[in-house]
């Protein structure tokens, strides 16, 4: 599903040396890494504030603990998503509600959300799904209409840029209250462990969440309240801070990659593609086609037989979840959510595919749909 020893290869000096230079240091826990690459991250994203810290699930809980929501507190999320988005919320004591979301680009439905709107809702978590924003004008309009925060979980979408009526360009992460993003090795920006960040443009919010993230402390040894331990070491700030300057070019080559698929793929009724929201680039951290009519899961097995590996994001909507069983939700009450989990499947997707596995793919996929 993706390639990260050939990326790895072509940026290797820049890697080892980055690395070394830790090592050499010993400075591996708030080294000058860690602040070298968020000032870098700053500059390419136009957030104000970045905090780095020990994951994107990490990024997710700091950003809502900020906030001073109270237990009972409603957060709206999608229910087409991975856990994390919901986990966060439900382990702070807050009531997560979820929403459905929209066919073609299977992010959340704006619509849905206005009508989950009550007097106890706090905050709106956005997911900007498989590499595009959501729907982030009509979101923050909304926001604004009933006095609610907006933390965008842009875990899959760091580079995706969002255009909004007047034309003003953000990118993914910095357009809410809040932002999260999360260096998951698989991820368009990934280290080789574990890594994440925050994104904000308000002063006391980044005080509150480095404070936060750092055992609920503003000066050393001194704990105002109960927070966490949460921290991106300097090695992996090295590596990140080397694969940054290229990854508007791994952006494009995903790009590339999925603009193969889609003309590949277009005449086939039986295999969707991915639908756009209009005013988003697309970054691609997965490519997902829905399959119709074709049993997806002897499609999956068919194409492992051929040594194509593909993978189903997200088989059990967070509604189903064993977890997260809600007597306010029963099975039939997200039914696109509730569809996409039955017919996506994610092709291999990353920044070394080349034309030769790209054709192998393709040719492949359609033979299994037609035989």
């Amino acid at each position: 599903m993706v390639d990260l020893q050939t990326q790895y290869q072509q940026i290797k000096a820049d890697i080892d040396r980055g690395i070394q230079q830790v090592i050499d240091s010993a400075a591996f826990i708030k080294g000058p890494q860690v602040g070298a690459f968020q000032e870098h991250l700053q500059a390419y994203t136009g957030a104000k504030h970045v905090i780095t810290v020990g994951n994107g699930t990490d990024a997710l809980q700091i950003a809502l603990m900020s906030l001073g929501l109270k237990a009972g507190d409603e957060v709206i999320t999608p229910t087409f998503t991975f856990i994390a988005t919901a986990e966060v919320v439900a382990l702070l004591g807050l009531t997560p509600v979820v929403v459905d979301v929209d066919w073609e680009t299977m992010n959340i439905d704006v619509e849905a959300v206005r009508r989950a709107i009550t007097p106890r809702t706090k905050a709106i978590v956005p997911v900007h799904l498989f590499g595009q924003c959501a729907n982030m004008d009509a979101i923050l309009t909304l926001a604004r209409e009933h006095h609610l925060y907006v933390v965008e979980d842009a875990c899959q979408a760091i580079g995706a840029r969002y255009t909004f009526p007047d034309g003003l360009t953000k990118q993914a992460g910095v357009m809410g209250d809040i932002g999260c993003t999360s260096f998951f090795p698989s991820k368009n920006l990934g280290c080789y462990g574990d890594g994440g960040a925050i994104f904000t443009n308000n002063d006391d919010l980044a005080a509150q969440m480095r404070a936060i993230a750092n055992h609920g402390c503003f000066v050393r040894y001194h704990h105002d309240f109960v927070g966490v331990n949460s921290r991106l070491d300097s090695i992996q700030a090295a590596i990140l801070d080397a694969k940054l300057p290229h990854l508007d070019e791994y952006i494009a080559a995903r790009q590339k990659a999925a603009a193969y698929y889609d003309k590949a793929f277009a005449d086939e009724e039986h295999l969707l593609r991915p639908g756009h929201e209009a005013h988003s680039t697309h970054v691609y951290h997965q490519y997902t086609l829905r399959l119709i009519g074709v049993d997806r899961d002897k499609v999956r097995e068919a194409l492992a037989a051929k040594q194509i590996p593909a993978m189903v994001y997200y088989p059990v909507p967070l509604h189903m979840q064993k977890a997260y069983q809600d007597p306010r939700y029963k099975q039939g009450d997200f039914p696109v959510a509730e569809r996409l989990a039955q017919c996506v499947l994610s092709l291999p997707m990353h920044t070394c595919l080349d034309e030769e596995q790209l054709e192998y793919i393709t040719t492949t996929l359609k033979e299994i749909i037609h035989s």
